[in-house]
């Protein structure tokens, strides 16, 4: 679910100190995008909001969640994306990550 090997990467880019502030901002920014997420988005904003999630997912090594958003920006038609999947495995992945973070690093 998580790619440990791409959070120490992570950490050694910016720092432990710089760490701490990266993971909040991503957590912040990517459940305020999460929040945006309805049935009733057109294909052209889901497909961004996506690609975004994607791109964020994996700057922090959430590797299944940014799988899913990855499989949804494939669609042909958005509307098979399953929302709550989304939502359900970025905050299981959320949870093993925080989980995983303080057992590693102490954080």
């Amino acid at each position: 679910m998580i790619d440990w090997n791409r959070v120490v990467e992570l950490r050694d880019e910016v720092g432990a100190e710089a760490f701490d502030e990266v993971v909040a901002l991503f957590l912040e920014e990517v459940e305020s995008a999460l929040d945006t997420l309805s049935d009733e988005m057109s294909n052209a904003d889901l497909l961004d909001l996506l690609h975004y999630l994607k791109g964020s997912a994996l700057s922090l090594g959430f590797r299944k969640f940014a799988d899913l958003c990855r499989m949804g920006e494939g669609q042909p038609n958005t509307e098979s994306v399953d929302l709550s999947a989304l939502i359900s495995t970025f905050e299981t992945s959320k949870s093993e990550f925080l989980t995983g973070i303080s057992d590693r690093f102490g954080s």
